[in-house]
């Protein structure tokens, strides 16, 4: 059964935010790679929503996109519904996932 993918604005908002990160670090190539990343990790999860690490203190999901880049996440077992909660670059200070989770 496929389940209904739906994106958080913040997760919007992230997912672009690291795409001019690699863009501004690196080339079109680099960020190209990176969404194919995405897209391969977001087939994955509609194939098996509890892929990723279930994190009790975030009550969400995290799955590792590549090495500095997250995707935290939440999951209804019940409507079947996977919800985009935010992209986390883990260059940055881990305190302030927090406050955006």
């Amino acid at each position: 059964m496929k389940s209904i993918l739906i994106w958080e604005f913040i997760a919007l908002n992230t997912y672009f935010e690291e795409i001019d990160f690699i863009l501004k670090k690196w080339n079109n190539r680099e960020a190209e790679n990176f969404k194919d990343l995405v897209d391969k990790n977001l087939k994955r999860l509609d194939k098996n929503p509890e892929i990723g690490v279930f994190i009790v203190k975030l009550n969400s999901y995290s799955l590792i996109i590549s090495k500095q880049t997250i995707l935290y996440y939440d999951y209804n077992s019940d409507s079947n519904q996977i919800n985009l909660l935010l992209f986390w670059n883990t260059l940055k200070n881990p305190a302030d996932l927090i406050k955006l989770l």
